[in-house]
C-alpha cells in the first residue's frame, strides 16, 4: 500500500481549534475533573520532519520515518494524537492512535468520524487509553462537530473505542515491535 504524502488539515480538526478544552486538576482528589479532557487541538499537522523527529524519539529506532502518522493534537504532558496511515483512502479514514508521554499507546477510534463522536462523549485520546469511557460528560460543542462532520450516525466513547480495540487489537504489540 501506498502511504500518502498528504497534509491537507481536514475540516474537521480545523472545526476542533475552535473549540476551548478546558482542564482543571482537584489537587484535594488527587484527579481531573469529570469533565474535563486533557487534549489541546493543533490548527495544523506537525512537519514530516517534526513528525520523523518524535517518532524515532518515541520509540529509539532511527530507522523509522513519520511517515505512517500525521499529529494533530497533544495532551498536556506531551502525549500525541495522530493519523495512523494503514489503509487506502483519504485521511479521514484512517484510525487515530495516541501516544502517551510515559509510554501509553492505543488506537482510541477506526477513524477520524468516529474520534470525533469519542470527543463529543467527553473522552480525550488520553483518558480513552489511560481511563476508558467511563470518565466523560458529553460536550454540546464538540457533538454539533461530530454532527457536521463525521459522516456517521451518534456512537457512544464505549461503541468507538470498542472497535477500534477490535480492528487493531495488537496496536500496542506493533508499537512495541518498533522500539529499540
Amino acid at each position: 500500500m501506498e502511504i500518502t504524502d498528504d497534509r491537507e488539515f481536514p475540516a474537521a480538526l480545523a472545526a476542533l481549534g475552535g473549540i476551548d478544552f478546558p482542564w482543571e486538576y482537584d489537587e484535594e482528589a488527587d484527579e481531573a475533573a469529570a469533565s474535563n479532557m486533557d487534549y489541546e487541538p493543533y490548527q495544523e499537522f506537525d512537519s514530516a520532519e517534526e513528525t520523523t523527529g518524535w517518532i524515532r524519539a518515541w520509540t529509539g529506532n532511527q530507522e523509522l520515518t513519520g511517515d505512517a502518522f500525521r499529529v494533530f493534537g497533544q495532551d498536556g504532558t506531551g502525549g500525541l494524537a495522530a493519523l495512523w496511515l494503514v489503509r487506502p483512502g483519504p485521511l479521514t479514514a484512517q484510525p487515530v492512535a495516541f501516544f502517551g508521554s510515559e509510554g501509553e499507546v492505543g488506537v482510541v477510534a477506526t477513524s477520524l468520524g468516529e474520534y470525533l463522536w469519542l470527543l463529543a462523549g467527553g473522552v480525550g485520546p488520553l483518558e480513552a487509553v489511560e481511563f476508558g469511557t467511563d470518565s466523560g460528560v458529553p460536550n454540546d460543542e464538540l457533538r454539533a462537530v461530530a454532527e457536521k462532520y463525521s459522516g456517521s450516525e451518534p456512537r457512544t466513547p464505549a461503541e468507538v473505542l470498542a472497535a477500534a480495540k477490535a480492528e487493531f487489537p495488537d496496536f500496542a504489540e506493533t508499537v512495541q515491535s518498533w522500539c529499540r
